[in-house]
Formats: structure tokens, C-alpha cells, sequence
């Protein structure tokens, strides 16, 4: 008899056990949902460390080649951060955080690890603006490297652009030759890279050429400078 009646109570429970399994896998699905959220949540608090390392890294290897520029160097520096630019995009100028207070003084030299940035125009207690070399107003003695022909590099109003103007149609420059600071003037100490010439072309008039340069300087990308705070020319390599 109780074999026969067995079967009836097993299917009388079935219900009850169905519940029981699905109940179980609901706690199982909400549990593993849970702990889905826990580990994307840990998940990206680990990507945003990890986007700050490799933020602080570069930053780090940027610090230290700026730093390494230290060497060549034989005036005082001070190491500056890139706390603003001017909205006029006619007028290319940065704000430091730098100012009188740390020795910053209008018309000192302004470099990045790469080359020349600037010059120091303005300077308060705390802050200072860099008017860069590409500013249509700007202007610069510089020499060849290779030969030390020396030109003026002016300031076009594009980043990627300075222009040596008025050389004789027969100077001997070209393209690939590097421009850096003469001193001549003693604005800009002797020695800084500006730039390396991309083409040389005459004028209409066929009697001069004009030379277009690519600045060295990292202007619309970097974000920590050197303000030469003395006038002595930087030491060879």
C-alpha cells in the first residue's frame, strides 16, 4: 500500500520542490548578479587607478626629461605648470603658475624638454603669461646649426608655423636643417632648439626666399615649462 501511494505523495510535492529549485536558482542568479556589480564596480575603481598610474607615469617620464634639459643648462630654473590658456585664439599666450613670488620676471625665456616656448610678457605674485613663439607679434634671433646662418624665426599665429623671412634667393639653408636660439639680443640665451625647416620657397619677386619651420616645442600639448630665471647661456651637451 505504501508503495502505491509513494508515487501520489512525490507528485503531490513537486510543486513544492519546483518552487524550492527555482527559488534557489532565483537566489543563485540574484546572488551572481550581485556579485557581477561588485566586481565591475571593483572593476573600474582598478581602470581608473590604472588610468591614473599611467597618467602619473607620463607625466613622471615628462618631469624627467624636462629635468634632464636641467643639465644643459647653466642658468637658475624653475619649473613651471601650464595652469591656463588664452581664450583669444588670435593671441597665443599660456598662464603659469608661477609668478614674482618664485622669481619669474617679464621677458625671461620659457622652454619646454622639447625647445624654446617663450618669453614671459606678464607676471604677478602667483602667475605669469607666456606669450609663445608663434604669435603673430613674436620674434626671435636664430641660427643654423649646420652652417650658423643667422635669421630672425617670426611668429605666424599657427602652432605649427614659424617663418624665416627676407633670406637672400642663394642662402645656403634647406630643408631638414635645425634652428636654434642665437642670443643675439640676449632676450634668449644661445643653444635653445626652435625648430627644423620643412621647405624653403622664393617670394614673387624671385629675389628672396622665405623658409617655413615646425617649432620643437610641444606648445599646444605640454604642460610642464622651464622659465630661465638668468640671463647665462646654456652649457654644450
Amino acid at each position: 500500500m505504501d508503495n502505491l501511494v509513494a508515487p501520489l505523495f512525490g507528485i503531490a510535492e513537486l510543486p513544492y520542490m519546483a518552487a524550492a529549485v527555482i527559488g534557489e536558482t532565483v537566489a543563485s542568479r540574484t546572488a551572481l548578479l550581485e556579485r557581477i556589480d561588485r566586481l565591475e564596480r571593483s572593476n573600474l575603481a582598478l581602470s581608473h587607478q590604472a588610468q591614473q598610474f599611467l597618467a602619473l607615469q607620463a607625466e613622471n617620464n615628462h618631469l624627467r626629461k624636462l629635468l634632464g634639459s636641467d643639465a644643459r643648462l647653466a642658468s637658475a630654473v624653475l619649473i613651471a605648470e601650464v595652469v591656463g590658456v588664452t581664450p583669444n585664439p588670435t593671441i597665443h599666450q599660456l598662464v603659469i603658475d608661477k609668478g614674482t613670488e618664485g622669481g619669474v620676471r617679464v621677458g625671461q625665456a620659457v622652454v619646454d624638454a622639447a625647445g624654446l616656448v617663450g618669453q614671459i610678457v606678464d607676471a604677478t605674485s602667483f602667475s605669469a603669461r607666456v606669450l609663445l613663439i608663434t604669435d603673430a607679434s613674436h620674434a626671435v634671433p636664430v641660427e643654423v646649426v649646420r652652417n650658423n646662418l643667422r635669421s630672425i624665426a617670426g611668429g605666424t599665429g599657427r602652432l605649427d608655423r614659424l617663418l624665416l623671412e627676407g633670406l637672400p634667393i642663394t642662402t645656403d639653408i634647406r630643408p631638414g636643417d635645425q634652428i636654434v636660439t642665437s642670443g643675439l639680443g640676449g632676450r634668449f640665451p644661445r643653444g635653445y632648439s626652435v625648430g627644423k625647416v620643412q621647405s624653403v620657397v622664393p617670394d614673387a619677386s624671385r629675389i628672396v626666399a622665405v623658409a617655413q619651420v615646425t617649432p620643437s616645442a610641444l606648445l599646444d600639448r605640454t604642460r610642464h615649462l622651464l622659465v630661465i630665471l638668468s640671463d647665462a647661456e646654456p652649457k654644450p651637451p
